[in-house]
C-alpha cells in the first residue's frame, strides 16, 4: 500500500510543532521560503504552547498533526 504524500505546507507545519514539543529553540527552523517559515514557525508555536501546557509523550499524541493526519 502506498503511502499518500500531503502537502509540503502541512509536513512543514508538523516538524515544526514536533520541534516546538521537544522543547528545541525557534532557530532550528531550517532554510525555507517565507510561506513554509510561516508554517513551521506557526507549527513550533503550537507544539511549545502544548508542551507548556503538559502535554509530553502520549498525552499530546491527539494534538500531534502527524497522527491527526494519519488517522484519516
Amino acid at each position: 500500500m502506498k503511502s499518500q504524500k500531503r502537502d509540503r505546507a502541512q509536513r512543514v507545519y508538523t516538524r515544526g510543532y514536533q520541534a516546538g514539543l521537544k522543547g528545541q529553540s525557534r532557530e532550528k527552523c531550517p532554510s525555507l521560503p517565507d510561506e513554509l517559515h510561516t508554517n513551521w514557525m506557526s507549527g513550533w508555536r503550537e507544539g511549545r504552547e502544548d508542551m507548556w501546557s503538559g502535554m509530553r509523550g502520549v498525552s499530546a499524541i491527539h494534538k500531534n498533526p502527524a497522527v491527526v493526519a494519519g488517522a484519516s
